[in-house]
């Protein structure tokens, strides 16, 4: 049996999807921005798909803004506000387990000068939103939240830090923004929370293609573009369009949002059952994030999509490697940060110690997964964990 339960690192196309990027490689490949008849069929497919991904979110098709993914829609939102808001007022708030997308881009704005405040979680990685709310003062010029942790699958209270946000830019005069990396909550449940001014989103997430992505701008809201060039996406984000992947995101989006209660419920249940399941047939483990899930995006509560458990006694590495042995495909956490040495920044804020977080494994989930493959993981995995603790391998 094969299974795949990584999908919070990537997940496999839609076939509908791969269809439609084949078919524009091979007969629609005209540049968006030639006058001639293939570019404007080319610029007719540009149009649909940022509709589609415009018609998911609930935005206007003119706050929609093209990428090459969700690092990069992180990185123009996080740099622009700086750099169109931060003259005077430097103080940026985020929290401790952002993706390094969010924090090595906070980094290099610190060395520029800002003040970086990173607010705390609690142990099961929901976050300490009144001590978020206390660092909030009129030298902040950016919030940056993301709305569920790739790692815990925890989600946070983006709705509750957008009425902080608002309340406080209302009663002091100030202009304060508000970001969410929706990268992990986007197909999952509403994003555009009130509140929120920009949010950054990843196709590949979604069962859409690679080397894609969107960020959301507000409408009102001015930040200097990230890539500089031809003008393309109204002058915001220059480069020639990627044109199948475009296509391909606005079809995955669309199809997302399709029957989305429905899809949620399914992908809570499998994950319950897996949990469930694992605390019969295991001992000693600790589960990292919350266990009640949110399948309608409920703040502080856990996405369906995502399950991370340690298993006392055991390496989560030598654990993933011995369930690949049996089609089983999981990860140790975020498959962005697996090249930089070190334990997981976000299991290290939720205060893990050293042995819980080197037996941590993360199971995430798409809509396609069953009970039927749950049972198979229950079985293989306490194998494994057995196997290793008769062993004594964890030293």
């Amino acid at each position: 049996m094969f299974v795949y339960l990584d999908n919070s690192a990537t997940t496999r196309q839609y076939d509908e999807v791969t269809d439609m990027m084949a078919d524009i490689m091979r007969n629609s490949f005209g540049n968006p921005s030639s006058l001639h008849r293939m570019g404007l069929d080319a610029e007719k497919l540009l149009r649909a798909a940022r509709k589609q991904l415009a018609g998911a979110l609930g935005a206007g098709e003119n706050e929609i803004f093209f990428t090459s993914g969700g690092t990069e829609s992180d990185n123009t939102a996080l740099l622009g506000a700086a750099e169109a808001r931060g003259r005077k007022k430097k103080k940026i708030i985020t929290t401790a387990v952002e993706h390094p997308a969010v924090l090595m881009t906070l980094e290099r704005l610190e060395a520029g000068g800002f003040e970086i405040v990173k607010t705390g979680v609690n142990p099961d990685g929901s976050l300490k939103t009144e001590e978020l709310e206390q660092q909030i003062d009129e030298n902040t010029v950016l919030i940056s939240v993301m709305q569920v942790n790739n790692e815990s699958g925890t989600i946070m209270p983006v709705e509750t830090i957008g009425r902080l946000k608002e309340e406080f830019n209302k009663k002091h005069g100030t202009n304060i923004l508000f970001h969410t990396d929706a990268v992990q909550s986007f197909g999952k449940m509403k994003v555009l929370k009130p509140g929120v001014d920009m949010a950054s989103f990843s196709a590949h997430k979604i069962h859409g293609p690679k080397g894609v992505g969107a960020l959301y701008l507000k409408k009102g809201i001015h930040i200097p573009a990230f890539i500089t060039g031809g003008g393309q996406e109204s002058g915001f984000r220059s480069g020639t369009e990627n044109l199948p992947c475009i296509a391909g995101f606005g079809l995955a989006a669309e199809k997302a949002y399709k029957a989305l209660e429905k899809r949620m419920e399914k992908m809570g249940e499998v994950r319950d059952y897996l949990l469930a399941g694992l605390k019969a047939e295991i001992s000693d483990i600790r589960l990292n994030g919350v266990e009640k899930t949110g399948t309608g995006g409920e703040e502080n509560l856990a996405c369906p999509s995502v399950l991370n458990v340690s298993f006392a006694g055991t390496r989560g590495e030598v654990l993933l490697h011995t369930l690949e042995q049996s089609e089983i495909y999981v990860s140790t956490g975020s498959a962005c940060a697996s090249n930089h040495k070190g334990m997981s920044h976000v299991l290290r804020a939720m205060g893990l110690k050293d042995k819980d977080i080197e037996g941590a494994v993360r199971f995430s989930f798409n809509e396609f997964n069953t009970i039927e493959e749950m049972d198979f993981v229950i079985e293989k995995t306490k194998q494994a964990v057995s196997k290793f603790r008769r062993l004594g391998s964890f030293r």
